[in-house]
């Protein structure tokens, strides 16, 4: 027995204007893709209002690549493709794994300028492609690491943290 269902539209919002879901999500991760495009990588600045406040939150997105945690050989032959990012702060030696795909938040930063890398990877971490975003963390910019001193042990020290 077949079902039917209808969905209606939505008064205000004609069907050539809504975005289907494959447009806003992607293929489905359920069927197989050939000839996939290569992935891009798209990191964007970060959030001016949180940089004003010493805080770095980077969004950043993958295109025909989802952004997942699923390592190893065996995960290369996945399709649609799946991927994670590298992370490195400053040329630091060492980098970090995301496979969230969400915002990356960096806290701590001494004021002044900073770049960060991000590298797309495939599950068994070979660099597909990179994006760099370079900023500056102000001057003005208050403390974002609250550690306890010395001088007072209360609750009054840091009151932000109540």
């Amino acid at each position: 027995m077949a079902m039917t269902v209808s969905i209606g539209a939505t008064p205000s919002l004609s069907s050539a204007q809504a975005a289907s879901a494959r447009d806003i999500k992607g293929p489905s991760p359920l069927v197989a893709i050939t000839n996939e495009p290569a992935p891009k990588l798209i990191v964007d600045p970060p959030l001016s209002a949180q940089l004003k406040r010493g805080l770095v939150f980077i969004q950043y997105r993958a295109e025909h690549a989802r952004i997942v945690p699923v390592f190893g050989a065996g995960a290369l032959d996945v399709s649609p493709r799946v991927a994670h990012v590298h992370i490195t702060v400053d040329d630091l030696p060492w980098h970090f794994v995301d496979a969230s795909g969400e915002t990356v938040i960096l806290v701590g930063l001494l004021p002044g300028p900073h770049r960060v890398l991000f590298e797309l990877a495939d599950p068994t971490h070979r660099v597909i492609t990179s994006k760099t975003v370079s900023f500056t963390v102000p001057v003005s910019a208050p403390p974002t690491v609250f550690l306890p001193t010395a001088e007072k042990h209360d609750s009054t020290a840091h009151p932000e943290l109540r």
